[in-house]
């Protein structure tokens, strides 16, 4: 299926964040909704700005924390310098009242707290697709004090649609596990069925004992349910399932 908005193309995305596992992650679940393409995904505030500067980019999913110099300076810089309006979706963990506030005030479209399922980015492409198609991005819908209130509150795992993820993901990571292979665990979860840390390990890239740790903790949260697969001889199998809310 080939989407065509008013312009009668792909809406065309920049991915930034400095994380590697970060940019392929979120390139992938791009890729996989219909009418969107990925421009290119830079891992700074300078490769941002200069592919926004080269023309070529309709929505930017961006990072707050960035090297150099920060997605709010990114933000700054790309309401001076593009000829039109470029929309954005901020993709972060950050959600202090600042960094927030600081961020709506750039006009994004759209605030993903990190970590965060693949259903969750694809329902806010798909809100952004249906926006994008009515008018052009300076009529795209803006956030009210209510929303924007709100969003200051929320708690992880919601996105600016007000709507929450598919499961309740923790806040806080313990030390020893981060972001960009929760989020991997959580891809490779996705699908909604049951899979043993093994098919988890191979889906994610990362080791079947690294796998079990973001497992625990996801079960510890509330995140996922545990359920037994019995077969052959020997003990039974974990199953670990995203909890749907």
């Amino acid at each position: 299926m080939t989407y065509e908005g008013q312009s009668g193309r792909p809406i065309r995305t920049l991915i930034v964040d400095d994380d590697p596992v970060a940019r392929r992650l979120h390139s992938r679940y791009v890729e996989s909704v219909p009418g969107f393409s990925v421009t290119a995904a830079v891992a700074d505030g300078q490769g941002a700005v200069g592919w926004v500067a080269g023309g070529g980019v309709d929505l930017m999913l961006l990072d707050i924390g960035l090297p150099g110099f920060s997605g709010i300076e990114v933000l700054h810089r790309v309401r001076m310098i593009s000829r039109r309006p470029i929309s954005v979706i901020v993709v972060s963990s950050l959600r202090d009242r600042i960094t927030v506030r600081q961020a709506l005030s750039g006009q994004v479209v759209g605030y993903l707290v990190k970590p965060f399922t693949r259903a969750a980015m694809v329902e806010r492409l798909e809100r952004f697709r249906t926006e994008y198609a009515a008018g052009p991005p300076a009529e795209l819908d803006t956030f009210g004090q209510g929303e924007i209130d709100a969003l200051l509150q929320r708690g992880p795992g919601v996105t600016s649609t007000g709507s929450a993820t598919d499961g309740p993901v923790p806040a806080r990571l313990p030390k020893g596990l981060s972001e960009p292979t929760l989020a991997a665990v959580l891809a490779a979860l996705d699908d909604g069925a049951g899979h043993s840390a093994a098919e988890v390990a191979r889906a994610s890239g990362a080791s079947r004992a690294t796998v079990r740790r973001y497992l625990d903790h996801l079960h510890r949260g509330g995140a996922v349910d545990v359920s037994h697969r019995y077969g052959g001889r020997g003990r039974p199998e974990l199953l670990y399932r995203i909890v749907v809310s």
